[in-house]
């Protein structure tokens, strides 16, 4: 006869605690505070420039090709990657890019990227040297 009492006792004293656990606030997942850096150049015949940049977090990195100078039309290569040592270590490219292209990619740590830009035999002496500006939004 006991035992039934008992079992509803212990019952009762289990939910009582659980009951107590319950947190009615959620959980909201935070947004990384989002940097845009913008970089420009004047690329000449065969030439190439890296530009660096720090994510601060994990997250989505986008670079995008906003101008490519005197002749939109004309393809450009450009990457996005990783800084290991003194090198670009391309991680995302278009080697034949042209204004409004885009690169996306999430980052999977913080850390040192880089962003390359290089002529892929678009510039000739008769074109003159690209103007380019490539803006790169990320965490």
């Amino acid at each position: 006869m006991f035992r039934p009492i008992r079992r509803g006792l212990l019952l009762c004293a289990v939910l009582a605690l659980v009951a107590g656990c319950d947190d009615p606030t959620p959980i909201v997942p935070t947004n990384p505070t989002l940097t845009t850096d913008t970089f420009t150049g004047q690329l000449a015949q065969n030439g190439a420039f890296t530009h660096q940049f720090t994510v601060n977090s994990t997250g989505k990195v986008t670079a995008t090709l906003t101008s490519v100078q005197p002749d939109a039309t004309k393809a450009i290569g450009f990457s996005i990657g990783t800084v290991i040592g003194t090198t670009c270590q391309a991680v995302l490219a278009n080697d034949a890019a042209v204004q409004t292209n885009v690169l996306t990619g999430t980052a999977q740590i913080g850390g040192t990227f880089c962003l390359r830009v290089y002529d892929v035999g678009s510039v000739t002496s008769d074109t003159g040297p690209f103007t380019y500006t490539v803006t790169v939004e990320h965490p």
